[in-house]
């Protein structure tokens, strides 16, 4: 019999509750600070981005950022200080805050009211303090309740400003979570490219800015330019760009100094824009794909009203507002038609490197017609005859309402694929066996992707030869031995995508499957373990009595083991891209022909683990 149905079951949230109970609308996904993209640096961020916005709006020229060994953040800046009779309801009222009045915060980058208040909440221990005109007020909570109130504010002579202080609150973050150096200092270099009159200190480190994005450019292209960037500066827009000899697009965007890492309307525009002034200036109708071979940009704007399509903000949804009340997309473009062209004009040696690589695109497309014609062929016929693709009904290129669940799990062996294809979910997952190892394909030209039949099939297979905009899958899972075949196989499969298909990275299609290293079980119990520490607590868990089974590899496990394992408790591991340097450094390590090298690292980690065996033999 059905539950009644009354008032009593209705219930209201308080601010408090409603963020604790689901941050992820707030701050995204939680995460332990692996990924720069996990929600304690969204906290961070929107604990700066209220001092950035007072440094934008010309108060303060200097924000300061300590994080402690134990994870206690503390960011101070020296702008005009919070009114102090409002420091209560600028923590703890939601909907609260400056940013509603568009003459104050025309283009600010916080969370409209919220971002404090998640900050808050989300802390067992938060403090917010002002100083203004030689008077002090402080107040601290613990997730979102007022511990200790300062009634009345006292003499102080500190500089004007604001102090934010908190400490994740771990009943809600991972006990282990912790912010990470790196994706720290990144943060505060990207603030400083994109605010030249402010200095970032990070524990003790100074983060400032000379030419803006043009600094951002300089240190993050992994290419050597084919021609010194061009920089382009006007009132809300800067815009730095250049051309390398590789094949692919690199972009750096940032909305009201919000790094949108996965683009949005802007960056559209950007592009559009930058092909019609070529077009114009070189008077040829060039193809948009030449004209943007090996580009690496830079692009911020700030706009009115920015509407993002994640609370993270890392894609512009909207048309934007620009300054003047014209749409986002003819703001860059008159910017570039009339900034661009003049440049063009005044700068023949760049210009004619411009034209010499948009040629070189040209003849490089041109020279690919044959072979991509008889890849063409290929699909055509791995479409009616491939029998290593078992595909899905749902795909992610249609507008079935489950398109987002679309995946593609990429196998080695039939032996694997087969055990996966018997339990999939035959709506939503698909399979694609691999016949052994894959070529390796760092450092290959692009024509590599369609001489090799794998990989030809497999691009068929996602439909990403011209581009993602038509991916068949949303998740693309790399499904391999937990042994070191399997982790070369991996590896192979990454470069792959790095070198030809890194969009498909950039935009979150690439998982890695976890797959349990053992099954440890009863007569009442399974348990499935993915590391030894996990096996360990299953032993103790049933008993030395339980069998252990030790997976070698994916074809020992049964479809109805993989139903499980590829189900609702299905371990995946994001592949993300970290823009910029590194990448191709790793590539040439990992993958390329410095033999020696790798054998060494290899040697010494090898080492490392050996000495971890022998403690743990002895203890």
């Amino acid at each position: 019999m059905a539950a009644d149905y009354t008032e009593d079951d209705i219930k209201s949230l308080d601010w408090r509750e409603h963020i604790r109970m689901r941050p992820g609308m707030y701050i995204g996904k939680l995460g332990d600070g692996s990924s720069p993209d996990d929600g304690l640096y969204i906290l961070l961020k929107e604990a700066v981005d209220n001092s950035i916005d007072e440094h934008i709006m010309g108060y303060g020229k200097e924000v300061r950022v300590d994080i402690d060994e134990e994870g206690r953040v503390e960011v101070r800046d020296f702008g005009r200080g919070i009114p102090l009779g409002k420091l209560f309801d600028c923590a703890a009222m939601i909907n609260t805050g400056a940013k509603y009045d568009s003459e104050a915060f025309k283009k600010s980058v916080g969370l409209n009211g919220v971002g404090i208040k998640a900050v808050n909440a989300l802390s067992t221990f938060f403090e917010i303090q002002a100083w203004r005109e030689g008077e002090t007020k402080s107040l601290e909570f613990s997730k979102g309740v007022l511990t200790v109130d300062m009634k009345n504010p006292r003499r102080d002579d500190g500089a004007n400003g604001t102090r934010l202080a908190f400490e994740l609150d771990r009943s809600i973050f991972p006990a282990k979570a912790k912010f990470k150096e790196p994706f720290v200092e990144k943060m505060c270099r990207y603030y400083s490219y994109l605010n030249p009159a402010l200095t970032i200190n990070f524990n003790g480190k100074k983060f400032r800015s000379k030419d803006g994005l043009l600094d951002l450019l300089r240190e993050e292209m992994e290419n050597e330019p084919l021609y010194p960037p061009i920089h382009l500066v006007g009132k809300d827009i800067e815009i730095a760009f250049t051309h390398t000899p590789e094949s692919g697009e690199e972009y750096y965007t940032f909305v009201n100094g919000q790094n949108t890492s996965q683009g949005g309307t802007h960056l559209t525009a950007f592009r559009e824009a930058l092909v019609a002034v070529i077009r114009g200036f070189y008077k040829k109708q060039y193809e948009p794909s030449d004209i943007r071979a090996g580009i690496e940009a830079a692009v911020c704007v700030r706009i009115m009203e920015p509407v993002f399509e994640s609370q993270t903000k890392t894609k512009l949804g909207s048309a934007g507002i620009a300054p003047d009340g014209e749409s986002l997309r003819t703001f860059i473009g008159n910017f570039l038609k009339t900034n661009l062209d003049n440049y063009l004009h005044k700068n023949p040696q760049t210009a004619e490197a411009i034209q010499k690589r948009i040629m070189a695109a040209e003849r490089e497309r041109k020279d690919l017609k044959g072979i991509q014609k008889l890849a063409r062929e290929r699909s055509k016929q791995a479409k009616v005859h491939n029998k290593k693709l078992r595909d899905c009904r749902v795909r992610y290129d249609s507008k079935h309402k489950r398109r987002e669940e679309s995946t593609l799990f990429i196998t080695e062996g039939d032996s694997a694929s087969g055990s996966i294809t018997k339990s999939r979910d035959v709506e939503t997952q698909a399979v694609f066996s691999l016949r052994g190892k894959p070529l390796n394909t760092y450092s290959l030209p692009r024509k590599i992707v369609y001489e090799n039949e794998e990989f030809a099939l497999l691009q068929a297979a996602l439909n990403i030869e011209d581009g993602i905009e038509y991916l068949r899958y949303n998740k693309v899972v790399i499904a391999t031995d937990a042994d070191v075949d399997g982790m070369h196989i991996r590896l192979l499969l990454l470069t792959f995508f790095l070198q030809f298909f890194p969009e498909m990275i950039r935009d979150g299609h690439l998982w890695i499957l976890q797959t349990p290293l053992f099954r440890v079980r009863n007569k009442k119990e399974t348990i499935y373990c993915y590391d030894d520490e996990e096996r360990k607590k299953a032993m103790a868990k049933l008993g030395k009595a339980a069998e252990i089974t030790r997976f070698k590899g994916l074809g020992e496990i049964s479809p109805d083991e993989f139903s499980f394992m590829i189900g609702s408790d299905m371990r995946l591991d994001h592949v993300e891209y970290e823009e910029g340097k590194g990448v191709k450094e790793l590539l040439a390590f990992y993958m390329g022909k410095n033999t020696p090298d790798r054998q060494d690292y290899i040697i010494e980690n090898l080492r490392e683990d050996v000495d971890k065996q022998i403690e743990v033999a002895v203890a």
